[in-house]
């Protein structure tokens, strides 16, 4: 399976990368996996703000429906409007394509809480 050395990650299967006050967010190869065929994805808008912890949205496979949590506080700058047409992006592409979101980071702090590659492998293994 493939896993980013570089990139956080939360209990919940949140993927983040961060760059300066910036952070993209996705859900990790692992959960696609468990999710299984993902046939829609609902966003939120540009300008909203989520406290690390909301649920900021939902993505819909074939299986089931899970609820999405912002791994950091911030406002939405960014959707991943992809997504609407091709939410199979993050099955085929969980760590590129399937992005969901870019947030403007609040409190970089709470990212010291976020596990790294090695505590999310074991997580997860």
């Amino acid at each position: 399976m493939s896993l980013p050395k570089n990139y956080k990650y939360s209990t919940e299967h949140e993927w983040v990368r961060i760059d300066g006050e910036i952070a993209t967010i996705g859900i990790t190869h692992f959960a696609q996996g468990e999710l299984g065929d993902i046939v829609f994805v609902e966003l939120p808008n540009i300008g909203d703000n989520f406290e690390k912890g909301d649920v900021f949205g939902t993505v819909e496979a074939v299986k089931t429906v899970a609820d999405l949590y912002s791994p950091l506080s911030g406002e939405i700058i960014e959707i991943n409007e992809n997504l609407e047409s091709n939410p199979e992006s993050i099955n085929s592409d969980a760590y590129e394509a399937g992005w969901i979101i870019k947030l403007k980071i609040i409190n970089l702090t709470e990212s010291d809480d976020l596990l790294d590659y090695n505590a999310y492998g074991e997580l997860i293994s």
